[in-house]
């Protein structure tokens, strides 16, 4: 049997019916002072839209990275613009508190491989095919 999730002691359906108030003194400090100051108005549409779509509509669009993932937006999927393209993210309840930014990385993981011609000394005794 899966574990049931909790934010603080309270269940996903919990945080739903919790005010914007009781549910903002749960998060950690940054995020509290965040939402204290009130949303943006690139943040406030990106959630009226999401409050008017349908569930399983088509995903938004968003280039609001900054926006704090809130209980409602479980479920939905949201594609969320990484600096060249827009990331896939579907929001689950382990998400809840975070930054949407944080789950559409913006730089390309470094992979090393040989080095090439003319990398450094070292790399003429490396044999070429």
């Amino acid at each position: 049997m899966p574990r049931e999730f909790l934010y603080r002691g309270h269940t996903i359906d919990e945080l739903r019916a919790l005010s914007m108030d009781e549910f903002i003194r749960l998060l950690p400090s940054r995020k509290r002072r965040s939402l204290r100051r009130g949303l943006s108005v690139e943040q406030r549409t990106v959630i009226e839209k999401l409050r008017s779509s349908p569930p399983d509509g088509k995903p938004l669009r968003t280039h609001t990275r900054d926006l704090i993932i809130l209980p409602e937006m479980v479920g939905r999927t949201l594609l969320v613009h990484n600096g060249t393209d827009f990331v896939e993210v579907r929001i689950t309840e382990k998400m809840v508190g975070h930054y949407l930014g944080e789950f559409a990385v913006t730089n390309k993981p470094v992979r090393h491989g040989r080095p090439g011609i003319g990398a450094s000394r070292s790399s003429m005794y490396i044999p070429l095919k």
